[in-house]
């Protein structure tokens, strides 16, 4: 996104309208996009529906595995401890489910045809459909498993397997993160409890996706949040609950 973007009259984008600048097929395809947003929204969700259930039909399998082979050997045995022992049996295959999981959902990102980009345009366009999947990927994890793993390397390793650029040393005791993809922590970072960091937002109709970078040595405090277009220098200490804003820079701390 270059500066020209932002000046009054120069590459001007009308956010109302209906037809795509593309050509092609793919100019055809957003311009129904946006003439049909309904029906297109639930065509669109169809691939997306697709990789949760193939996600959740493999995460899920060892599971089944394991419970059908507890329950066959524990089967004949009193009551109590059958019940108990399948308890255990089925604890354990939650367990194996979000692990598997964490391995499953970054391969689905890759198989994604088309990556998230910077980007600056009208919601319904061709770019946000990548950032939709990109991100539904991530909450599926997040919402069935990550916060029972954080802040630990299992979810480090999540968010670099998604694309996050992550440092050495760092702590991210935070599962509110969205578009890992365009974020950037360096060197002894630390996220606090609860953070919440997304590259994108939404302004005056339009939608946009802008990297965020947090250098070395930063510490972001409980509740902060992060938003899109944002650098944050060295040493910067983000005090709790505190927002910074979209195209923020926040220059190096001197020690």
């Amino acid at each position: 996104m270059s500066d020209k973007d932002n000046k009054p009259g120069i590459n001007k984008i009308d956010i109302h309208s209906t037809e795509s600048d593309l050509s092609g097929l793919a100019g055809m395809f957003e311009s129904s996009l946006r003439k049909f947003k309904g029906l297109a929204f639930v065509f669109a969700m169809i691939p997306i529906a697709f990789a949760y259930i193939l996600g959740f039909g493999i995460a899920m399998t060892p599971g089944y595995i394991f419970t059908s082979l507890a329950y066959s050997a524990t089967n004949d045995m009193n009551f109590l401890l059958n019940a108990l022992l399948m308890g255990m049996t089925l604890g354990f295959s939650y367990i194996t489910y979000g692990l598997t999981l964490i391995l499953i959902v970054p391969i689905l990102n890759k198989l994604m045809p088309f990556k998230v980009r910077p980007w600056r345009g009208n919601w319904y366009s061709m770019q946000v459909i990548p950032w939709y999947y990109h991100n539904a990927l991530v909450q599926l994890v997040r919402f069935t498993f990550l916060d029972f793993v954080t802040p630990t390397p299992i979810n480090i390793f999540f968010y670099k397997a998604m694309g996050m650029k992550i440092g050495k040393n760092c702590i991210v005791n935070t599962s509110n993160i969205s578009d890992p993809c365009l974020i950037e922590i360096e060197d002894n970072v630390t996220i606090g409890g609860s953070v919440t960091i997304i590259a994108h937002y939404a302004q005056s109709g339009f939608m946009v996706f802008a990297p965020v970078k947090i250098k070395k040595g930063a510490t972001i405090g409980l509740k902060a949040t992060i938003m899109g277009d944002v650098e944050i220098g060295e040493n910067v200490v983000i005090k709790p609950h505190e927002v910074i804003f979209p195209k923020t820079r926040i220059p190096n701390k001197v020690r």
